[in-house]
C-alpha cells in the first residue's frame, strides 16, 4: 500500500468516539480516532517499508505516527531520526509509547535513554525514562549497568513528587519496571516505591489512574513473575 493509500484506509478506521477518547487523554488534530487493534492490522502493509513507515511518523497525525512505530525495524532507524521522533513527540502516548518502545529495541536505547532523561522538555524526558523502563523488561539482567539503575531509583525516591506531571507518571514506571524486570533490584524498588507511595498525576478528563508501585509488584511476585523478560515492548 502506498502512503496515500494508508492514509485513507486510516480515515476509513476512524471513529467519533475513539477520537473523542483521544482527545480527552490530550490528543491535537490532525488524527481520525483508530483504534490500536485496527492499526495493528495495517502493521503487515508498512513494515517492509522502512521510508513509509518515516512518512507515516512524519505527517503529524497521531494515528500514522503510532502505526509507524509499531511497524518499523528499530535495528534500521537511525540516532537522528529517533531524536526527531522525540523532539515531535507532543503527548504522551507518541513519547510514552511509539517513540520509546523503538528506542529501546534499538542500537541507542540507553545513550538516548540518559540524553532524554536530563531534557527540559516534558515529553522528551518522558521518552527518556520510558525508553529506560523498556530496556529493562527485554534485556538480560547481566547486560544491565545494575549501579546506575540503583542511581536512578534514588533519583526517583528523591524527586519524584516535584517533578513535572508526565514525568512523575513515568518514573513510577520505572520503579515498576525495575522491580518486575531486574530480579537483583526487586527489594530495593520495592522499598523506592513504598517510600514514594501513591504518585499524583493529572490524567485530564479521563478514568486513567496511576498505579501504586508498591501493590503492582506484590501482584508480580505472587505470580512468581519477577525477572521474567519480554521478547519485545513494541506494542
Amino acid at each position: 500500500m502506498t502512503y496515500e493509500e494508508i492514509m485513507q484506509k486510516l480515515e476509513e478506521l476512524g471513529s467519533e468516539q475513539t477520537k473523542q477518547i483521544y482527545l480527552n487523554h490530550g490528543v491535537k488534530e490532525p488524527y481520525f480516532g483508530v483504534k490500536i487493534g485496527d492499526l495493528k492490522k495495517l502493521v503487515k502493509y508498512v513494515k517492509k517499508n522502512h521510508e513509509l513507515a518515516l512518512k507515516l511518523y512524519d505527517s503529524g497525525n497521531h494515528d500514522a505516527m503510532y502505526l509507524a512505530g509499531l511497524s518499523i525495524n528499530p535495528k534500521h532507524i537511525s540516532k537522528e531520526t529517533l531524536q526527531d521522533w522525540a523532539k515531535k513527540a507532543y503527548w504522551y502516548m507518541a513519547a510514552e509509547y511509539t517513540v520509546a518502545q523503538v528506542t529501546a529495541e534499538s542500537d541507542y536505547a540507553l545513550e538516548l535513554a540518559r540524553e532524554w532523561m536530563k531534557s527540559e522538555d516534558e515529553m522528551v524526558a518522558v521518552c527518556g525514562w520510558s525508553t529506560y523502563s523498556n530496556y529493562l523488561s527485554i534485556t538480560p539482567d547481566e547486560k544491565l549497568d545494575i549501579a546506575e539503575i540503583k542511581t536512578l531509583l534514588n533519583q526517583v525516591k528523591n524527586t519524584v513528587h516535584e517533578e513535572r506531571n508526565r514525568v512523575r507518571y513515568v518514573m513510577n514506571g520505572f520503579v515498576l519496571s525495575v522491580g518486575a524486570y531486574v530480579t537483583e533490584l526487586c527489594e530495593e524498588a520495592k522499598q523506592v516505591a513504598e517510600f514514594i507511595g501513591k504518585v499524583h498525576v493529572d490524567v485530564g478528563n479521563t478514568a486513567c489512574k496511576v498505579p501504586i508501585a508498591s501493590e503492582y509488584i506484590k501482584k508480580i511476585e505472587m505470580k512468581n513473575r519477577v525477572g521474567m523478560k519480554r521478547k519485545t515492548c513494541i506494542c
